[in-house]
């Protein structure tokens, strides 16, 4: 009885997470702009994405400003997480500590505002950075190193500290035993951090809101921008290829994280 409880709970769940994406999936291929009513199939709202460049260039910025946000955070928060853990005492470790973890309790308005004023006032002194993508990449990068140190300390604290240990008695330099021994054992939290720090990045509406400037929208704030204003099942089309681009990705990952366990058990076996 538990046993079918538990499995009928689970459809329920999913049911409730997954449906509204169906939802979109199914509307996206309508034939009518209505968003109530299925009138028919057609791939007319696909067709139309290449045509509107408002999509196109949110696109490609979106792409860009993740590909770059989250190969900074994930650098930047691999070194702060080594830090944190392999070393055990460091004068403002504790407020160090809680920095990085900040933005994962602090709002993002609250955050997107203080780095919109900091910018400004940056800006006003210095003459740069003007708002657009160099300011959305780095706002992005400050919320991604507090969910990529998140991933990348608990690998750090898994990892046996011995291998390190014995590189550094058989004569290895400290950056050497980084390099050649941590980095490789813990490259596959590297790899979810990316991934994790990059769909962060090109979701992000409310941080980009703050920090975009004249002419630079990213494809969240178009998609936002052509729902506040109505019905336009072009959004429909570009977030189901959004979704299936994520999907084939994790898929793609999740699947050679199975073959990597699967051998590895079989090498013990």
């Amino acid at each position: 009885m538990t046993k079918h409880f538990s499995k009928l709970w689970m459809a329920i769940v999913y049911t409730f997470l997954y449906m509204p994406l169906i939802f979109l999936i199914v509307f996206s291929f309508n034939s009518s702009r209505q968003d109530s009513i299925f009138t028919g199939f057609s791939f007319k709202w696909y067709e139309a994405l290449p045509k509107d460049p408002r999509i196109v260039e949110g696109f490609f910025l979106s792409l860009n400003v993740a590909l770059i946000s989250a190969t900074l955070a994930t650098i930047i928060a691999t070194f702060a997480s080594y830090s944190l853990i392999r070393f055990q005492k460091f004068l403002g470790k504790n407020f160090f500590n809680s920095m990085i973890n900040a933005p994962l309790i602090m709002p993002e308005v609250i955050i997107g505002m203080s780095l919109l004023l900091f910018f400004v006032g940056f800006q006003k002194i210095f003459g740069w950075p003007n708002r657009g993508e160099l300011t959305i990449v780095l706002g992005h990068t400050l919320l991604g190193v507090a969910y990529a140190s998140v991933v990348i300390q608990s690998r750090l604290k898994e990892m046996d500290k011995s291998i390190e240990d014995a590189a550094m008695d058989l004569g290895c330099f400290p950056y050497q035993v980084f390099f050649l021994v941590t980095l490789p054992n813990i490259s596959q939290s590297l790899i979810a951090a990316w991934l994790l720090t990059f769909t962060l990045s090109f979701d992000d509406v409310v941080i980009s809101e703050f920090l975009s400037g004249p002419g630079v929208t990213t494809l969240p704030q178009v998609i936002f921008s052509y729902a506040r204003r109505g019905i336009n099942p072009t959004i429909y089309a570009a977030a189901t290829i959004l979704m299936a681009i994520v999907f084939v990705v994790v898929s793609a990952y999740g699947f050679k994280l199975f073959n990597e366990n699967k051998k590895s058990s079989m090498s013990l076996k």
